[in-house]
């Protein structure tokens, strides 16, 4: 059984592994938006008007690939 430090960063690892494994797919769900965004308006079933959600998406992508730098 390790120290009092070595556990809490044991857990601190394992939490963080966690969140970095949830980030990704949160990427994949936002990408597979992204792409489904494009090849609607590809088709002519979104209008330039309707971006914002694009961006709402686009947003969300960086926001989520910021702590990877």
């Amino acid at each position: 059984m390790g120290t009092k430090n070595e556990l809490l960063l044991q857990h601190e690892l394992e939490v963080m592994a966690g969140i970095l494994e949830s980030k990704a797919q949160y990427r994949k769900i936002v990408k597979a938006g992204i792409a489904k965004w494009v090849k609607d308006f590809q088709d002519g079933r979104i209008e330039i008007k309707t971006v914002d959600d694009l961006k709402k998406l686009i947003e969300i992508d960086i926001e989520l690939q910021k702590d990877e730098f």
